[in-house]
């Protein structure tokens, strides 16, 4: 009797300690990928117009900008399709190990690309180029991240499990905005805009290093194990996705669009309209940035924890209908110009966006079948991004410009992104009591 409860207690423990080395190496690593991502999408904001698009007026240089940042969301799905069939196919782990050295390597090279007074044209070529790279890691990360969390023992507490790499987004955030505030404050305004730009996407080399180690020491997950020893394994997911579970890849995009688009609403265009139209200090408005990611990475755990008692849906659709309420009031605070006031707005973004992307790590692969969960749950996700998430700064920044610079198109997009997703919520099933195990397609 004593050695079955010894055996039992070391499996216990090994099952603990394997889960805990997927926990590290998920979030470390989504952290990692978006710190890659989130650092662009600043210096997209900031600093690229000058550096790549200087023949032209600064609002021009802005879109063009935009438009740079948007071209790495329209590489996302194919990274989905790509990365989705290896995952698949394959194994969700070697997968997340090249998706993350894919988004590392582009990310470094942004940071010794010559700029446009050096190499002329060819400097942006290159910029969407890499960005391009970047996107297409970034479209297959997500899914496998999510998976190896999800895909486990602990039916019951997808919710929380799927939350862990969902903090990747709001810490790469937090990391990629106190790099540039730092990078700012050492070297100068001046300088930093000439050259200390390069300094947080030169940073990646180390962030590589440190993340390929992490995912290299995780296992892989149980389901697609079982999948793999019971030959469920799909000879062409896409085509498979596609042909039996489109009506989720849908819900999953159109659950997934205000998170794409409300949080580039948050801290692409916000920092953007901040320092531009409003005239406001940039550092104010990257700390309204740091502001906004804090709370959202504060709010994603214990909200997704307490979706594993009550379900998803009723969370999401909650999240939901404060975010269309809430996106006329956003702006007001913002246009106050009173800094607390602007805080104050970016916290509460923070909370009701964390709510949202923060219940989609679990509730997007509860959608679908193990065979084709990789693929399925990441295109559904890209293509909002795609769709929502690139095209939000310059869809915004055009519709303010068109407006006479009148701000009131912005909340007005943040609101109908919101209502699509509350849509999708009140049409997808409630998830939170399917077990993923079991459902080999």
């Amino acid at each position: 009797m004593a050695e079955i409860s010894e055996t039992t207690i070391i499996a216990t423990d090994e099952r603990a300690s394997s889960l805990s080395r997927t926990a590290l190496a998920a979030t470390v690593g989504t952290t990692i990928e978006w710190y890659d991502f989130q650092v662009y999408g600043l210096a997209a904001a900031l600093i690229f117009n000058s550096q790549f698009f200087p023949n032209f007026d600064p609002l021009a240089g802005t879109l063009l900008s935009f438009a740079t940042f948007a071209v790495g969301f329209l590489a996302r799905p194919i990274g989905a399709i790509i990365f989705g069939h290896m995952g698949d196919r394959i194994g969700r782990k070697s997968t997340l190990i090249t998706t993350f050295l894919l988004t590392g390597v582009a990310t470094l090279l942004v940071g010794c690309l010559p700029n446009y007074a050096t190499i002329g044209v060819f400097a942006p070529i290159l910029l969407v180029l890499l960005r391009l790279i970047q996107g297409i890691g970034l479209g297959g990360e997500w899914g496998g991240a999510v998976l190896v969390m999800t895909e486990g023992e602990a039916q019951t507490r997808r919710g929380l499990l799927g939350s862990l790499p969902q903090l990747g987004s709001p810490a790469g955030l937090v990391i990629a905005t106190l790099v540039f505030a730092s990078t700012t404050a050492l070297v100068g305004t001046e300088q930093f805009a000439s050259w200390g730009w390069r300094l947080p996407f030169l940073l990646s080399l180390v962030l590589v290093v440190v993340g390929a180690f992490a995912r290299f020491s995780m296992p892989e997950s149980q389901a697609f194990a079982k999948a793999k020893r019971t030959n469920a394994i799909a000879a062409f997911p896409l085509v498979e996705t596609l042909r039996t579970q489109w009506r989720q890849v849908l819900l999953a995009g159109g659950l997934f669009l205000v998170t794409s688009g409300g949080f580039y609403v948050y801290v692409t265009f916000m920092v953007a309209y901040g320092s531009t139209s409003l005239g406001l200090p940039r550092e104010l408005m990257l700390n309204g940035v740091l502001t906004f990611a804090i709370t959202e990475l504060l709010i994603i755990v214990p909200v997704c924890a307490f979706s594993d008692r009550i379900g998803r849906r009723p969370v999401f659709i909650a999240a939901a209908i404060f975010t269309i309420l809430f996106a006329f009031p956003l702006f007001w605070l913002v246009n106050t110009k009173v800094t607390s006031l602007i805080f104050l707005g970016m916290a509460i973004g923070g909370i009701s966006n964390g709510v949202l992307f923060g219940i989609m790590g679990s509730f997007g692969p509860e959608l679908f079948k193990t065979s084709v969960r990789y693929t399925g749950a990441s295109l559904g996700y890209q293509l909002s991004a795609a769709l929502g998430g690139g095209l939000t700064p310059l869809i915004a920044t055009a519709l303010v410009k068109w407006a006479g610079g009148n701000y009131w198109p912005a909340p007005a997009w943040l609101a109908g992104l919101a209502l699509v997703s509350l849509i999708a919520a009140i049409v997808a099933p409630e998830t939170r009591s399917r077990s993923l195990s079991d459902e080999i397609g």
